[in-house]
């Protein structure tokens, strides 16, 4: 089994926003592939299905951005996972909009979501998604919570599709397959 977990903050104040990339990808994958995330599970929603063939849990922490390890530490326990059988999509102010980084371990970079699930999993050696949502524009914190500009939806639209791309591969093909075929800028492929 596979766990899939894209970060965001709930509640429709932050719906669409940049923090929020995570559950859209979540929300791309779970109609993709016909998985009801609706289910309230692991302090978060939750739906359970096939990805590429391989059962695979979905899951949008309902917890704030800052509170994500709750969650995931809850549905990795439930189901008995080896953190090499999680993956977690987030937004990346490091990287420009329309990149996107797969990555087997690494630091927080900085994210208090990733931060909090390093602290809660006992370490760093799970896989994440980061995609990239642009440099802050003054305040980072109110950045991230801000809607994309009008003239930014059709690559937010695009880098979306990517990522959830990157996530089947990683599902079906591990990832040094997913970080080889997806690293880098939507438009190269």
């Amino acid at each position: 089994m596979k766990l899939i977990v894209g970060l965001g903050n709930p509640g429709p104040k932050y719906a669409e926003t940049r923090h929020n990339v995570g559950f859209s990808v979540i929300d791309e994958l779970a109609s993709r592939c016909s998985i009801d995330v609706s289910g309230e599970k692991f302090h978060g929603w939750f739906g359970l299905g096939t990805v590429r063939d391989v059962r695979t849990g979905l899951l949008k922490p309902a917890t704030f951005m800052n509170l994500s390890g709750r969650s995931v530490l809850a549905a990795g326990t439930f189901y008995k996972l080896d953190v090499s059988e999680m993956l977690v999509v987030t937004d990346d102010l490091a990287l420009p909009l329309g990149r996107i980084r797969l990555r087997a371990s690494g630091s927080s970079g900085g994210h208090n979501g990733l931060q909090d699930i390093i602290e809660r999993l006992g370490g760093d050696n799970w896989c994440r998604l980061r995609v990239g949502i642009g440099e802050a524009i003054g305040d980072p914190a109110r950045y991230v919570t801000s809607r994309f500009a009008p003239g930014e939806q059709d690559m937010v639209d695009r880098v979306i599709r990517r990522a959830a791309n990157a996530v089947e591969c990683w599902v079906s093909d591990g990832i040094d397959a997913a970080m080889t075929e997806f690293n880098g800028d939507v438009s190269a492929g």
